[in-house]
């Protein structure tokens, strides 16, 4: 009874989500984030932004001192971009594997159903597009598929003539000549991924960053569970980055405890690993924050046991006191469940004070009122730390009824400063620009 009980609150929630709210903008942001006490509820909150798409003329509102063009449109489910060498984009039209989330039953069934709502019920497309702009003028004339033969492909990396693909389960691997715009090899396997065989695979997305000198791949691999409730067997190699040599073919465990690691990103002259980690669930609206934080190797970042540090989650029964008391507390606090997923490091302009920093694309939140997330952020960096409050950058991906026209993920900066951002609800990217002087 009490399951069919939340099963029809869980829906009715969900079907009554339309209210007029605004979006939040959660205050609990920054290096030293103010930390409610843990709330725990019978039925989770759930609020979707139902995905209604952009009108035809429509587009999210740029900050001050930016522009921003249609780069490419008509896409599906664009999830995450890179650029290369020659300037040409390429991006990643995918979804989740099928019939692998991370929630198991009923409670899994509505959550499919929500997802959907939310605008992630697609078949993945398994395919990465090439997009390039040749006159340069913020749109993309050529868009056509480049690489297919995939399985929900995610994070790109060149290094030197090898294009490396991070796919839910595998990293892959294919030629690449400088300008080509199709490739028709099949991918051949380099090492398999948590996801290879499982019957879940819960926080499908595999980021995927090459070191400086292209020797080390570096993938982010989300946990299994919201809090290790599928049991820790399942947790092997995951809520982690892993480090993987291509030329070995052997993994390990570069961080841990980082419940779902998805952008990742070298700090601008510095040796420094970053990440944007998405945080637990079910704690209440302003708990645990989302963040951004310097991965240092060997580190513990306390997921499942402890979250922001050494604050232990009180649903975890079996504790890990000498493992959480090493957990390291985050770099900066993003807001709780505003979902970052991309991160670009940028030199920033006008419209960021002189400032470089890094940019963020926060997807949005599903379980919390009000509604928090759905935009482009950056934080400002000085000498290779975060310094000054989070500003918007991209703005109105979710209109007054609390409607997502897009959800923002991967963003890319490009070698004229332009910055990319993938919409997956919208099938669009974006480029923001700097505008023309007068």
């Amino acid at each position: 009874m009490r399951v069919l009980t939340f099963a029809i609150a869980f829906a009715l929630c969900g079907a009554a989500c339309g209210s007029r709210q605004s979006v939040a903008s959660d205050a609990r942001s920054g290096a030293v984030p103010a930390l409610p006490a843990p709330q725990q509820r019978l039925f989770p909150t759930v609020k979707v932004a139902p995905v209604t798409g952009w009108a035809p003329n429509a587009a999210p509102t740029p900050a001050q001192g930016l522009r921003v063009t249609r780069f490419a449109e008509g896409l599906a489910h664009p999830r995450w971009l890179y650029v290369l060498p020659n300037g040409d984009v390429l991006v990643a039209e995918t979804n989740g594997p099928p019939g692998k989330g991370g929630v198991k039953g009923l409670k899994g069934w509505i959550m499919a159903l929500l997802m959907k709502k939310a605008g992630a019920g697609e078949a993945s497309a398994d395919r990465i597009s090439l997009l390039r702009d040749a006159d340069g003028d913020g749109i993309a004339e050529l868009k056509r598929p480049f690489l297919a033969g995939l399985h929900s492909p995610f994070g790109m990396a060149l290094v030197g003539d090898t294009l490396y693909v991070a796919n839910a389960d595998a990293l892959v691997a294919v030629g690449y000549r400088r300008g080509q715009i199709r490739i028709d090899e099949r991918p051949r396997l380099v090492v398999e991924l948590p996801g290879k065989g499982d019957e879940l695979n819960h926080h499908w997305t595999k980021s995927l960053l090459a070191s400086r000198d292209g020797r080390r791949l570096y993938v982010g691999a989300g946990s299994n569970s919201n809090v290790g409730e599928n049991g820790m067997a399942v947790e092997s190699g995951r809520a982690a980055v892993l480090e993987i040599d291509p030329a070995a073919r052997t993994t390990r465990v570069f961080a841990s405890g980082l419940r779902n690691p998805v952008g990742l990103a070298w700090a601008p002259g510095t040796n420094a690993l970053w990440a944007v980690v998405n945080e637990r669930d079910e704690l209440g609206n302003d708990l645990v924050p989302d963040y951004l934080t310097e991965v240092r190797a060997g580190a513990f970042y306390g997921w499942p046991y402890s979250y922001y540090g050494q604050h232990l989650d009180p649903r975890v029964k079996s504790q890990q006191p000498d493992l959480v008391a090493r957990a390291i507390a985050p770099d900066y606090a993003l807001g709780s469940h505003v979902a970052p997923l991309g991160l670009a490091f940028s030199s920033g302009g006008a419209w960021s004070g002189g400032k470089g920093g890094a940019v963020i694309g926060l997807h949005g939140s599903w379980n919390r009122k009000p509604q928090a997330g759905y935009k482009v952020v950056f934080v400002p960096f000085v000498a290779g730390r975060p310094a000054g409050p989070m500003q918007d950058v991209l703005t109105d991906f979710i209109d007054r009824e609390g409607n997502a026209r897009g959800r923002p993920v991967g963003i890319a900066v490009q070698a004229d400063g332009g910055i990319l951002v993938a919409d997956d609800a919208g099938n669009t990217v974006w480029k923001l620009a700097g505008d023309p002087p007068p």
